[in-house]
């Protein structure tokens, strides 16, 4: 056989398939389609290179052009899959219509770009979606099976899922508000097809009920009971059920059986075993009176949210290696042990939020008694970039900026509430073993106007710069 009559297109086409298929698909598509050989044309138009199409690392610009003015209308049908960066959205969606579009990635999503879009963009840094008012065509899909989304209000998650997303199998929705001043009648279907389900709320609100309605298509503790009764059972294809649940209720109200343990147990009872449960006792205002409110929590494991709050003394001996935001309160004080559990607990902790009004001082004496005393372990939090301790005892203020028990090497952010607070911890912006603490802070929350004064601008060098 002559070795120099052989050319790629004397191949089977079985051959320049396989051939073809260890190409990116982008380039298949570039280069074949439409060009004066039917053999590659009727190749490249096989579905394997135009279901997933990826632009994300594409930088020329006539590579897009071609895609946007002659590939995509000719190969819309076969499109299963989107990934491009957010600067080529509007091109490549709106040059045609893609029936079998089923997943859509969309890179450098920034807040910029998304008010181009979006009515009422949020101050978050991914902006959530509003649906409300607006028409049930402007978002909906019969194919649509995996969405991950972020929406304004516990109404959007209504809209969602009204019918017009009837095969989703899989949905992740963020909550940002909750508009408990609204009440929408929605058309809620049964979720027939869901599989897997993960709703934050960043926001706590009384309407529980409304919330089970979501899963479906009450001052109690909500626990295993009512998980099955009110979410699994009405989601029969369910597969996955990540979540977790904090309900406040007056302590009057608990049963009798209201340790962690018995709330779990109930959890265990339905067949849930990574699971686990925190009873907590936190002071609030409801109905414009003050009191003592339990929290009780169950969450599945491992913790996969970026946020927990109204965790106090007594938790579970878990490490939540997602949280990356913690708001912690308790009736009785924090001490020097709980902050070395916390820093173990929550290695990636980067916004640390306390609540409490109780001194650590033990039947009057103080826990620590000086600067130089060692008797305590040192406490560091190497990602801890904000501290909240505007309700809080000046203890806690004195227990974060005090190198010798806490090092927070990245704090840049700080809230608290009077200057006097900070005068006292810093012996009059003098004490050199609050000070390294304080050197990176570069913002500062509080309503107290002695913030400018000339020392106190001093000892935050870098809040000014």
């Amino acid at each position: 056989m002559n070795r120099s009559n052989v050319h790629l297109l004397d191949l089977p086409d079985e051959i320049l398939l396989l051939i073809l298929k260890n190409l990116n698909n982008i380039n298949v598509l570039y280069f074949l389609l439409d060009i004066n050989n039917r053999r590659l044309n009727n190749l490249a138009r096989e579905n394997i290179f135009s279901n997933i199409l990826k632009f994300d690392s594409i930088d020329n610009i006539s590579i897009i052009d071609r895609f946007c003015n002659d590939i995509l209308p000719r190969i819309r049908h076969n499109v299963k899959c989107f990934v491009f960066d957010a600067v080529f959205m509007e091109r490549i969606l709106l040059v045609t219509d893609y029936p079998n579009l089923t997943k859509l990635t969309i890179c450098h999503f920034q807040q910029e770009i998304a008010s181009n879009y979006f009515t009422k963009p949020s101050v978050m840094s991914y902006p959530p979606l509003s649906l409300c008012y607006l028409p049930s065509t402007t978002f909906s899909s019969p194919i649509l099976t995996h969405l991950y989304i972020n929406v304004e209000t516990l109404d959007d998650c209504f809209y969602l899922l009204d019918g017009r997303l009837r095969k989703l199998t899989t949905l992740y929705v963020n909550v940002y508000y909750i508009n408990t001043f609204v009440e929408i009648a929605h058309n809620m279907d049964q979720l027939l097809n869901l599989k897997c389900f993960s709703l934050k709320l960043f926001h706590s609100f009384q309407q529980y009920d409304k919330t089970a309605l979501l899963l479906r298509r009450r001052n109690r503790v909500i626990d295993g009971t009512n998980v099955q009764h009110d979410i699994l059972d009405y989601m029969p294809q369910l597969r996955s059920f990540t979540f977790y649940i904090c309900t406040y209720v007056d302590p009057v109200a608990l049963p009798y059986k209201s340790s962690s343990e018995d709330i779990q147990q109930t959890l265990t009872n339905i067949g849930l075993q990574h699971v686990s449960s925190m009873v907590n006792y936190v002071t609030c205002f409801v109905n414009f009176v003050y009191g003592v409110r339990a929290a009780c929590s169950i969450f599945s494991l491992p913790f996969e949210f970026d946020y927990l709050r109204d965790l106090g003394n007594n938790f579970p001996n878990i490490v939540f290696s997602y949280v990356t935001y913690l708001v912690i309160e308790d009736t009785i004080p924090f001490e020097h042990e709980f902050f070395m559990r916390i820093a173990r607990s929550f290695p990636l902790l980067k916004h640390l939020c306390i609540w409490n009004r109780e001194s650590q001082q033990l039947n009057g004496h103080v826990t620590f008694s000086s600067d130089n005393c060692q008797s305590h372990s040192i406490i560091e939090y190497p990602h801890l970039n904000k501290l909240d301790v505007k309700f809080s005892h000046r203890d806690y203020v004195e227990q974060f900026l005090n190198e010798t028990k806490t090092l927070v090497p990245c704090l840049t952010e700080f809230d608290f509430s009077l200057v006097d607070v900070l005068k006292a911890v810093t012996k009059d912006f003098t004490r050199e073993e609050t000070r390294r603490n304080c050197a990176k802070v570069k913002k500062i929350t509080s309503t107290d106007p002695m913030i400018h004064s000339e020392d106190f601008c001093l000892y935050f060098p870098s809040l000014y710069k």
